[in-house]
Formats: C-alpha cells, sequence, structure tokens
C-alpha cells in the first residue's frame, strides 16, 4: 500500500532476464522477446526495443504553439503533432535531436531551450521515451529542408496554447506527446504552474 504522504514516483525495477532476442527487425525498430524471473514464475514479454524521440513545444512571441499535421499510417489519420523526431543518431543529445527536428520540419531555429518534460509513450509494449523541449525566441532557418514521404505534405499551424489545450481536453487532439507537452507547457506558463511545480 502507497503512503498517501508520499508524492508517487516511478522507480526502477531490474528483475532476472533468463534470455533475449531480437525475433524480428524492421526497416525502423526491432521487436524483442524476453523471458523474465518475475515472482516464482516466469513471464515472457514482446515489446519493440525503440531509439526514444525528441519534441519541441515552440512558442512565438504572441503565445501560440506550433502544431504540424501530418499521415500517421497506423491510425489512418492525419493528426496534429509537436515536431519530433528519433533519437537515431549515435551520441546525440535529445536537446540536440529537438532543435535538428524542429529545422527539418518547420524550417525553425530557436534561441531559447529548456526541457519541459520526459514522457514513456506506451511502457507495455515499447521502451520509448520522449523528451519535450519549450524553444522561444523563434527565427527562420538559414534554409529549408527537403522533405518526402509523409513529410512532403506536412500542414502546419500556429494555435493559441489554451485553445491547444481546450483541444486536447475535448478530444479534438489526441496524440499522446502533443497532449503532454501542450499540457505541461500550459502548466509552466502559468503564474500558479511556475510557482507550484516540485521535484
Amino acid at each position: 500500500m502507497t503512503d498517501s504522504t508520499t508524492a508517487p514516483r516511478d522507480e526502477a525495477f531490474d528483475p532476472e532476464v533468463l534470455s533475449s532476442a531480437e525475433v524480428y527487425r524492421g526497416a525502423v525498430w526491432g521487436i524483442r522477446e524476453d523471458h523474465v524471473r518475475y515472482g516464482d514464475g516466469e513471464i515472457v514479454r514482446q515489446y519493440i526495443a525503440h531509439s526514444g524521440a525528441a519534441a519541441v513545444v515552440a512558442m512565438d512571441e504572441d503565445g501560440r504553439v506550433l502544431l504540424i499535421q501530418q499521415y500517421r499510417h497506423p491510425i489512418r489519420q492525419r493528426d496534429w503533432e509537436l515536431p519530433a523526431g528519433l533519437l537515431d543518431v549515435a551520441g546525440e543529445d535529445p536537446m540536440d535531436a529537438a532543435r535538428r527536428e524542429l529545422a527539418e520540419e518547420a524550417d525553425l531555429v530557436a534561441s531559447a531551450w529548456e526541457p519541459l518534460i520526459s514522457t514513456y509513450t506506451t511502457p507495455g509494449s515499447n521502451s520509448e521515451i520522449v523528451h519535450i523541449y519549450l524553444a522561444t525566441g523563434l527565427s527562420p532557418a538559414d534554409a529549408a529542408f527537403a522533405r518526402t514521404d509523409e513529410e512532403a505534405d506536412i500542414r502546419l499551424a500556429w494555435v493559441p496554447l489554451s485553445e491547444a489545450a481546450d483541444g486536447v481536453l475535448a478530444g479534438r487532439l489526441r496524440n499522446g506527446i502533443l497532449a503532454a507537452g501542450v499540457l505541461a507547457a500550459e502548466r509552466r506558463l502559468s503564474p500558479t504552474g511556475r510557482q507550484g511545480r516540485g521535484a
């Protein structure tokens, strides 16, 4: 039973992995199968071994957040998202990846960056962690990035942060990374949010 006087916090737990093997290798991700000693027995789990990602809540001087829309085949929708991308460059810092993605997906650079929130997207089925950053002081990048495939017809929209948060809570914007980033940014930038954040 959890002590109600202590704030909940995720904790590391490392049961013995009896065996681990990649059972499928795709173009981007692989699927692993682990046999794990758990309690008095053994469990078998398959999951996507994910490199992680970085995303950006890019805010302009008018308090608007940049949203991008692109086609996502697994859900058969063009959903609204934050600029984001994989941590697929060896040794790259997540904030550097966020800078790269903002330039590649929106042709923008930012003069000020700060960590906003990190979140596991679907811990029951993959190991992806997304590091979301708040970027301000925006200006055009030196050159436009050549986009292909789903990124070739990306749409951009500048939306007041409060309206984006309303869209999340109303169910109009259902991308999980967007939801986490927008709600965290609204909390961070509100007068009570800055004072009320705890460790």
